[in-house]
């Protein structure tokens, strides 16, 4: 390795190791569900989602409707990003007039996307319209990785609540995952 990539790989454990703390405790407060500087921002959104999801703060789930609500929603995740890439020769934003991306390759990238692996096999720009990109890239690259986080805040809810019936809300964890630590982070890193 060149002392550049040394210097860069320092500088990368520095800055996680700086920001280990804070994040942590950011996240934990959010999971807690205890108030947070974003609160004033985005309460509202979140109870909007709440409203539109029909769930709420208050209400938990024990582990098998937890387990059911996380795997229905990335099957429907899955199906969307699959459909969007089969149909997007008919759907509107599609300027370059790309015609549907074949079915195995529709189908690898939807899993890719579902799991939160994002391979792609494909050129971006040149196999997929603006709202497959938009409405499928995107946004599961926000929610596949809040329902894994979510997912792991339920398996540690788990541990830590013995003798508790319930683990938490999933729609909460992945509403709380997208509003106050995803998206906040995006726009950071963006800047």
């Amino acid at each position: 390795m060149t002392i550049l990539s040394w210097l860069q790989l320092i500088f990368y454990l520095a800055v996680l190791l700086l920001l280990a703390k804070p994040l942590g405790t950011h996240m934990a407060r959010v999971y807690q569900g205890e108030r947070t500087f974003l609160h004033p921002i985005l309460q509202p959104a979140e109870r909007l989602f709440y409203r539109a999801m029909g769930t709420s703060p208050e209400t938990e789930m024990d582990w098998k409707t937890y387990a059911l609500a996380m795997l229905l929603f990335n099957l429907v995740g899955l199906l969307v990003v699959y459909l969007l890439q089969r149909l997007q020769g008919i759907l509107p934003l599609n300027p370059e007039g790309l015609a549907a991306v074949t079915p195995d390759s529709s189908w690898n990238t939807a899993v890719s996307f579902a799991s939160n692996t994002n391979w792609q096999g494909y050129g971006g720009e040149v196999t997929m319209s603006y709202l497959t990109q938009m409405l499928g890239m995107t946004v599961q690259n926000f929610v596949s990785a809040a329902a894994g986080m979510a997912t792991l805040i339920a398996f540690i809810r788990g541990f830590t609540r013995h003798t508790a019936q319930t683990i938490g809300n999933f729609w909460v964890d992945l509403t709380r995952s997208v509003l106050y630590i995803l998206l906040p982070l995006a726009f950071v890193v963006a800047l």
